[in-house]
């Protein structure tokens, strides 16, 4: 049985995450859940789940209350302190940002298992990731669609047939609009994906592409292939969610309607291809074609900025996450222009100071450096 804990479980993957677990009590046992300020929804899952374990941004007496069996923890500490516990074995990290990284870290360390959708934790620190891993004997599970397309197609492979990697992008809110016409965009504008539904934050990051960015530094750690065989292609449709090309010329792709709830089942239930919660059967004549477009690193410069990140490697990472993170959030704010999101990670990322082989406390300060950078670069 698999005994899960999920970290932002009131999130759009933590929800989607649920509503396996629950499709699944036999398979699956639902141990806690962190639901930051979303206390009705935690209130929910109570109601439906016996959590032994449960995390909230504050402190809540009602909570303890109302439920004497639930033991609570709080704030990024509490997320820290519930990794720690004995009674699950797989943590599923669906957090949005970099308080997922430390939990993430602390799982691991715990010889935990993970299931990974927090894009962060390999992006600021992918190399300490991979030696924690190594470590202590923990697998690690890729919870976004790109890479568990990946993860799938690979299986059964030689590595060393991999010529690369193609992750294939929907190119986001405005992929019909050329680099002139992003001048004005609005936020409404920005949060309509015309594929996906996810939260406002993945949702930027996809308008900016710089979701595939972070996309290609986590596949060059999760499948350990140099970033001059990772690439990405644009495909309007999200059907074909990344390819494999091995040296032979084959290519080897996983496709499917775009529903989330695939790979997260898949990650929890591995290896099984179990029936999935929403049943989404793809219909080929339906279909009819599918479309695919080079990447235009011009159009979305922080795909090509990130990659580049990639390589120097180092603490860059984090500063590229942070001025990112800071950069939407005052986007989202109404306090920058769209096009200022590209305009604060390229200043930022020219201006930090770089350490190679930083240690845990550069990350978190190489962090902490590019968010003020970011606010003092716009006067907040």
């Amino acid at each position: 049985m698999k005994k899960i804990i999920i970290l932002g479980a009131s999130g759009s993957i933590g929800t989607q995450t649920v509503d396996i677990c629950l499709k699944y009590p036999d398979e699956i046992e639902l141990v806690g859940a962190s639901v930051g300020s979303n206390v009705s929804y935690l209130k929910d899952l109570l109601s439906k789940v016996p959590l032994k374990y449960a995390c909230t941004k504050e402190k809540c007496e009602e909570l303890k209350i109302l439920y004497p069996n639930t033991t609570f923890f709080y704030g990024d500490e509490g997320l820290i302190r519930m990794t720690e516990v004995e009674e699950y074995n797989l943590l599923v990290n669906a957090l949005v940002g970099f308080s997922g990284f430390k939990p993430t870290l602390s799982a691991i360390v715990n010889h935990k298992d993970i299931a990974l959708a927090n894009k962060e934790t390999l992006v600021v620190a992918g190399d300490l990731i991979k030696q924690a891993l190594k470590e202590n004997d923990v697998t690690l599970y890729p919870i976004d669609s790109e890479h568990s397309a990946i993860f799938q197609c690979l299986l059964g492979s030689d590595k060393r047939d991999v010529k690369r990697l193609i992750i294939t992008g929907s190119g986001g809110s405005f992929r019909d609009l050329k680099r002139d016409e992003l001048k004005n965009v609005s936020l409404e504008d920005a949060l309509k994906h015309p594929v996906w539904n996810m939260g406002n934050k993945i949702t930027i990051d996809s308008a900016t592409m710089m979701n595939k960015g972070f996309e290609i530094i986590e596949a060059h750690y999760l499948f350990d292939i140099p970033y001059d065989e990772i690439d990405v292609v644009l495909h309007s449709e999200s059907i074909i969610h990344s390819f494999v090309e091995f040296k032979d010329g084959s290519l080897m792709a996983q496709m499917s309607n775009p529903d989330m709830h695939l790979p997260i089942q898949y990650a929890i239930l591995y290896p099984r291809h179990m029936e999935s919660y929403s049943y989404n059967q793809l219909d080929l004549g339906k279909l009819g074609s599918l479309h695919f477009k080079e990447m235009d690193y011009e159009r979305y410069p922080l795909v090509k900025i990130a990659k580049e990140v990639g390589k120097f490697g180092g603490n860059l990472g984090a500063v590229l996450n942070a001025a990112n993170d800071k950069a939407v959030e005052l986007f989202l704010d109404g306090k920058i222009s769209f096009l200022d999101i590209e305009k604060s990670v390229i200043d930022t990322i020219g201006h930090a100071k770089y350490i190679k082989h930083p240690t845990l406390d550069e990350i978190m300060q190489s962090h902490k450096w590019a968010e003020r950078y970011v606010r003092k670069m716009w006067n907040q």
